[in-house]
């Protein structure tokens, strides 16, 4: 066993510990537990596994998010157009039972990266009657220290507040915080066109720590076919996986869409990577709420809402 990997169990042995210690606490604060009637099941595990006390794993580097569109997790899983998907699925972390929060897109976007819709109930472009005067999870941060990135695909230059097509401006969510537009040198740097992406995943040192992807409205089967979309991410989930942030670093890769149909509006969310489990389904309730209260725990940072902080966290889906 390696020092690093030593170093690795003696921290986990010594967090569950602690983790055990302070929920018999009375004191503590609260930490969501799943009961083990309703946890998910691995092929090699039984299906009342994992344990009820939530893991809150640590030594996370990258947080990367692709968010593709309008597809119900019926639609995807199962599906034959959807080889490359499915066999994502299968070999790694999948949450079965994960809900989008509303419709339409926009909203749903928001509520990833800010934890509310900000009052946003429709696919409006930004401007005066349309912006999530919120703090985002840009702010939380870049305020801890790390990194953070926006790739649109199709977006004709960094920080582009209006659609140009295939680009959607209703797809980038950065697009709506002040925080982030506000300082227009400041949203270049971050909120930049997919091609950047190429560059700075050759070294583990040039990817930021969170990555929010969009493809554009084709790829991500918005107004192409699944099988369009399934062809995207068979191109570039592989050059992000074999990408030295997930070689040598201890990174997470998550692929949701941003909707489903009608009241359940149930979609796929797939966690890959070095820091998810394998062959593993989820059969826990989650949410976009869930996602983002997850990355804020993994980084220790502050919920945004009362949304995400009472969201459970998706601890069963990481190692």
């Amino acid at each position: 066993m390696s020092r690093k990997r030593r170093s690795l169990v003696a921290f986990a042995g010594g967090f569950t510990a602690l983790g055990l210690f302070m929920a018999g606490c009375a004191s503590a604060a609260p930490v969501a537990s799943h009961p083990p009637s309703s946890s998910g099941s691995a092929s090699s595990r039984p299906a009342n596994s994992p344990a009820a006390v939530v893991r809150t794993p640590g030594g996370i580097d990258h947080v990367v998010i692709i968010v593709e569109e309008n597809k119900p997790a019926s639609t995807i899983l199962g599906n034959a157009a959807a080889p490359y998907i499915n066999n994502l699925a299968a070999e790694n972390a999948l949450a079965t039972n994960y809900q989008a929060v509303t419709h339409p897109s926009l909203p749903n976007y928001l509520a990833l990266t800010s934890g509310t819709t900000a009052g946003i109930t429709n696919d409006c472009s930004p401007g005066a009657s349309c912006t999530a005067r919120v703090t985002s999870v840009a702010d939380s941060i870049g305020k801890s220290g790390r990194t953070w990135k926006m790739y649109a695909e199709g977006m004709p230059a960094p920080c582009t507040p209006g659609n140009a097509y295939p680009y959607a401006v209703k797809h980038n969510p950065f697009m709506y915080y002040p925080g982030v537009t506000g300082n227009h040198a400041s949203c270049a740097a971050h909120d930049v066109p997919l091609t950047q992406l190429g560059e700075d995943l050759k070294t583990a040192g040039t990817l930021p720590n969170y990555v929010f992807i969009s493809p554009n409205l084709c790829n991500d089967m918005h107004d192409c076919p699944v099988a369009t979309g399934d062809t995207w991410l068979a191109h570039h989930v592989p050059a992000i996986l074999a990408s030295p942030a997930f070689t040598t670093q201890n990174s997470l890769l998550v692929v949701t869409w941003d909707e489903g149909e009608g009241d359940n509006n149930a979609v796929s969310t797939i966690f890959a990577g070095p820091a998810a489990r394998h062959d593993y389904k989820s059969s826990l309730a989650y949410s976009h709420y869930s996602l983002l209260h997850t990355v804020e725990r993994l980084w220790g940072l502050a919920p945004l809402t009362n949304n995400d902080k009472n969201a459970p966290i998706m601890s069963d889906l990481l190692k």
